[in-house]
């Protein structure tokens, strides 16, 4: 059994991650979040307590913290009593933090892939770049080492696996739709941090396509899918963390990822992109002040914490796997819908958020109780998926199937 929690990041992933943690603090223990900045981390406790979502009485504290500094986190963990990290912040602090969690003997999760500040869009398979180079070491140290558990990556990567057990004998194709059909009613903001956002469309879109790697330009491959609930919507093939592990670990001959997207943000984008402020190469202004253009537009966009209370409408994001099931030919979607406004009441976070904020605490409750303490690195798709997604389903993300029996939830109890 593994006790008491970190999590590391204040935005609005963080918040959706404390509020669960909190409710299911007899499982997981005493809850401390650790930003730069103290005041919005005490803001995320606050929230906590406004909604009454502390399960048991118990320790809910803050922390000022530089996560780049390895020897500071070493010692908030030791100081603490952590034993499971989860690391939610900047996706450029993912190896600092990994690192401290080695040095210390803890449980790691993060939910994206780590990045580097002056590179986009290394050389496929991305996870081979940083993290699966820690494997031995991990192993070595007995530190379970869980990447990329949020939604997508993440809870898409449980579907596949489950794919791969129940339903299919041989699988030709996964792809990985996600949509969101909802309305934050502001004129462009993105709903997460906005350089990470923009950096996934700025370079080389990779697919697995055939047994190998396909290189596609940004909004270059487009398709209309009629997903549940959300209707047709319209989607362009893009480059994501988890077809860079589904690719490698499963022997699927098609892997791909399709993103939503409205006209209005494909036009926005694009003149940002064509005019050079979304570049993460530094420039000087006529007054000679150094400035990086996308840290720039990040900071004239909206926080994407700020869009939860006006968010409205859902998302639909699921796995649609192609292949066979005794000698016939099978297609089934695996997938789930969630509600900005039922996020909002319950957690303070609009929906993009709260998929990404529940699932990891799904994965440390099965860390503490053992069921995931692999005392090694893992994907998800690595896991035994079962018992991920049947958390899930009474943590606010119920899993539904559509194939030839009709369109129904998934129970896994």
């Amino acid at each position: 059994m593994k006790k008491n929690v970190l999590i590391i990041g204040a935005g609005g992933v963080a918040q959706v991650v404390a509020h669960k943690c909190a409710q299911h603090n007899d499982v997981l223990g005493d809850i401390h979040i650790a930003s730069r900045t103290a005041e919005k981390c005490q803001k995320i406790i606050d929230s906590i307590h406004e909604k009454k979502n502390l399960k048991n009485a118990g320790v809910l504290e803050g922390h000022a913290l530089d996560a780049t500094d390895i020897d500071a986190t070493v010692a908030l963990i030791k100081k603490t009593g952590c034993e499971i990290v989860i690391n939610v912040g900047s996706a450029f602090i993912n190896m600092p933090v990994m690192s401290a969690c080695i040095k210390a003997g803890v449980a790691y999760l993060d939910t994206a892939i780590h990045e580097e500040q002056d590179k986009i869009c290394e050389t496929p398979p991305w996870y081979a770049n940083y993290e699966w180079k820690r494997r031995e070491e991990c192993e070595k140290a007995g530190v379970t080492a869980i990447l990329g558990v949020g939604f997508d990556p993440g809870v898409v990567n449980a579907y596949a696996k489950l794919a791969v057990e129940d339903y299919f004998d041989k699988i030709d194709s996964i792809d990985i739709i996600d949509i969101n059909a909802g309305s934050h009613g502001k004129y462009f903001a993105t709903n997460f941090d906005p350089e990470i956002n923009f950096r996934e469309f700025t370079g080389t879109v990779y697919s697995w396509q055939n047994n190998a790697w396909q290189e596609n330009r940004m909004f270059e491959v487009k398709k209309i899918w009629d997903m549940p609930v959300v209707g047709e919507s319209q989607t362009f093939m893009t480059g994501h963390d988890e077809v860079h592990s589904l690719s490698q670990n499963l022997d699927v001959p098609n892997v791909r990822f399709w993103m939503g997207f409205g006209d209005h943000y494909v036009n926005v984008f694009t003149v940002l992109n064509n005019i050079g402020l979304l570049s993460e190469k530094p420039v000087t202004t006529a007054e000679g002040l150094e400035v990086v253009p996308l840290k720039v537009v990040k900071a004239c966009l909206p926080d994407p914490s700020s869009l939860a209370p006006d968010y409205t409408g859902k998302t639909c994001i699921g796995d649609l796997v192609k292949g066979s099931k005794d000698g016939k030919e099978t297609e089934v979607l695996i997938y789930n819908v969630a509600d900005h406004k039922d996020a909002y009441e319950e957690v303070g976070s609009q929906g993009i958020s709260y998929t990404a904020g529940v699932p990891p605490v799904a994965a440390a409750m099965l860390i503490a109780t053992g069921e995931w303490d692999v005392k090694k690195m893992a994907n998800v798709e690595e896991l035994p998926s079962k018992p991920f997604l049947n958390l899930l389903n009474n943590m606010g993300l119920p899993t539904r199937i559509k194939d030839a029996n009709g369109d129904r939830a998934l129970d896994f109890a």
